[in-house]
């Protein structure tokens, strides 16, 4: 048995998925993206949209009581790897020491045409 994982506090989804599932000890977070809880994407620079998805991602988590601390992988897509520095800049604000593993692509194209799109799994135990 799994469990769905949503929060009212983070972008709702955009198409038929949840924002999170938890099944056997790990929680799998959709791919956030810099949209608000109302749906709104409240800045076209990647610096604050990269700080929107990291306010969705803790918030999900919250939702099943947990934090960044329970983060152990994560995923980054890119809309341009020149942005790279400015994310990775963001992201060490966010996690500060016991680093997730983490991978990053660029892709030619995200959701709404934002910039950046992280997805997270996280321990739950």
């Amino acid at each position: 048995m799994y469990k769905i994982i949503n929060s009212t506090k983070a972008a709702q989804p955009i198409g038929p998925y949840s924002q999170a599932v938890e099944i056997n000890n790990f929680m799998y977070l959709s791919g956030q993206i810099p949209l608000d809880e109302n749906g709104n994407l409240n800045s076209t620079d990647v610096e604050q949209q990269t700080h929107q998805v990291f306010k969705n991602i803790k918030n999900v988590l919250d939702a099943n009581k947990l934090n960044l601390n329970n983060v152990f992988k994560s995923l980054i897509f890119l809309k341009d790897m020149n942005d790279f520095a400015t994310v990775n800049k963001v992201y060490s604000q966010y996690f500060v020491e016991n680093f997730p593993a983490r991978s990053c692509v660029e892709v030619s194209r995200l959701p709404k045409d934002v910039l950046v799109e992280i997805e997270v799994i996280a321990y739950t135990k």
